[in-house]
């Protein structure tokens, strides 16, 4: 029997209509960068954000005698269709100022931006108005830390507790905690987030990035995003090696567990040192790094490097920071390029790829299937050989010196089959829409783990634009399902949901 007469949805409505109030206010921010700079799109971006904001004024006016109760199931509800709605109203912009006139197009290019994916329709990013540009990167930014956890910040002055919406916007194995409150953890959390962004501005600017690209290119790496205001990505400025390396340094912090970050500012620095993760995170990049830097340094041929991606070839400095740069930009899944890693040697080629499926550290803006739980699933599986000679034996999975309860092995378990069960799902679909294998692979692989640069026809020279609307709509959904790691949005699929309880 449905359950739908049981769903509290004047709270669900509620709750839509304080995401796009966000949303509008947001936009009016980017219509006064459009009137700073007299791009000509600002009559667009006004008008997209009174929509958004009466319709979210709306839904909040008819909704505010809701009763002020959430459940785990209205968690769900609220987390998935509020990015859906953000998504859609956030490609308002697009369309009004014609930007992107194409719904599927301006669809797709909000859904990578709040997904942080970075995949890109855009063919020439530099004639885009820059209050445009500017809406870009905010979505960016915006679903970076999530716009539920900044709602969540809030949400006691509507009476409302958050613990169900934090719960289902981070959905994986790290439990940590600011404070015990959780809406004071949002609110710690994205302070350190602010703080980064307008440290990165400053650092930039100092490094001589202009103001413009500045802002743009720090909204983008803290949400570990990767829009850019070139089309040449960072690869724009491979002669000042400086601002490569700023970018670099915020890429690693983004990537890294924002817990840390917190303890780094009370000078807890033990609890840093200790964390495993955070160690292993560290190794991954080292050991990539040196592999890919002796491996450009040693057989790349000159010939290769591309009039868009100039490298200064044969010299140590460049190799390592080119390599480093890619290897932290995809293991975060940030998506920025300095260089057309296809055409390196095929071992980097797919190198990279396996990169895709690496993910960041758990409780940073990262995509992918997290550090964390690659740990995890390795350690398990070496006990399961103990196990084996020692049956009775009581052998629990560690982490950071502490026991796992087997029911979070389990979900963690079952998160890498539903992973790569939806990895080869996509992969099949895309093939089926009509592109080649190596795009397919590279495509799948991209957008499930919100990388965004990817192999074949949507290598990091390349763009979305080349897929046809169908295959467009189905990596939009791969974004989604990999940034709110698969469970969130699948278990709304499952009969057993919607059932009465």
């Amino acid at each position: 029997m449905s359950s739908f007469t049981n769903l509290n949805f004047k709270i669900i409505s509620h709750l839509m209509g304080l995401l796009l109030l966000f949303n509008g206010l947001f936009m009016i921010l980017s219509s006064l960068v459009s009137w700073y700079y007299d791009d000509g799109a600002i009559k667009g971006i006004l008008i997209a954000a009174l929509v958004t904001l009466f319709i979210g004024i709306l839904l909040m006016y008819f909704t505010k005698d809701h009763k002020k109760e959430i459940k785990k199931r209205e968690g769900y509800i609220v987390v998935t269709f509020g990015w859906l709605f953000m998504a859609l109203s956030g490609s308002l912009p697009y369309l009004f100022s014609g930007a992107i006139p194409s719904f599927t197009n301006a669809f797709f290019e909000t859904m990578s931006g709040y997904t942080t994916t970075g995949a890109t329709i855009l063919k020439d990013i530099e004639s885009i108005p820059n209050g445009i540009l500017f809406w870009r990167s905010i979505t960016h930014w915006i679903g970076g830390m999530g716009i539920i956890v900044l709602a969540i910040a809030i949400l006691p002055l509507l009476g409302i507790g958050g613990m169900q919406l934090f719960a289902a916007e981070a959905p994986g194995p790290s439990n940590d905690k600011l404070h015990p409150r959780i809406t004071d953890t949002a609110k710690r959390l994205w302070l350190i987030y602010f703080s980064y962004t307008l440290a990165e501005i400053i650092l930039l600017k100092i490094a001589g990035m202009g103001l413009f690209d500045a802002v743009n290119h720090s909204l983008s790496t803290l949400s570990t995003g990767g829009f850019s205001t070139k089309n040449a990505s960072m690869a724009y400025w491979n002669d000042q090696p400086i601002i490569q390396y700023i970018v670099i340094l915020f890429m690693f912090l983004a990537g890294t567990n924002f817990v840390l970050s917190y303890f780094a500012f009370k000078g807890k620095f033990s609890k840093i040192l200790k964390d495993e993760e955070f160690r292993l995170y560290i190794t991954f990049i080292v050991l990539f790094t040196i592999v890919v830097g002796f491996v450009v340094y040693y057989q790349s041929d000159p010939a290769l490097s591309s009039i868009t991606y100039p490298m200064v070839w044969g010299e140590a400095e460049s190799a390592f920071r080119h390599g480093l740069f890619q290897v932290l930009s995809i293991v975060t899944t940030t998506g920025f390029v300095t260089a057309d890693y296809t055409l390196w040697p095929p071992f980097l080629m797919m190198l990279f790829f396996g990169l895709m499926f690496l993910g960041g550290s758990s409780g940073s803006t990262a995509g992918g299937m997290k550090i964390v739980r690659h740990l995890i699933t390795i350690r398990n599986g070496v006990l399961e050989f103990r196990r084996t000679f020692h049956i009775n034996a009581i052998l629990p999975v560690r982490y950071n010196e502490k026991a796992i309860p087997q029911s979070i092995v389990f979900n963690i378990l079952a998160f890498f089959i539903l992973y790569i069960l939806s990895f080869i799902v996509g992969v099949t679909v895309f093939a089926i829409l009509g592109l080649d294998f190596q795009t397919s692979l590279g495509g799948a692989a991209s957008t499930l783990g919100n990388v965004g640069p990817a192999l074949g026809s949507l290598g990091p020279v390349n763009n979305y634009d080349v897929l046809p609307i169908a295959a467009k709509w189905w990596a939009a959904f791969l974004m989604l399902i990999g940034r709110l790691e698969l469970f969130t949005v699948l278990i709304l699929l499952t009969p057993f949901f919607w059932r009465n309880r």
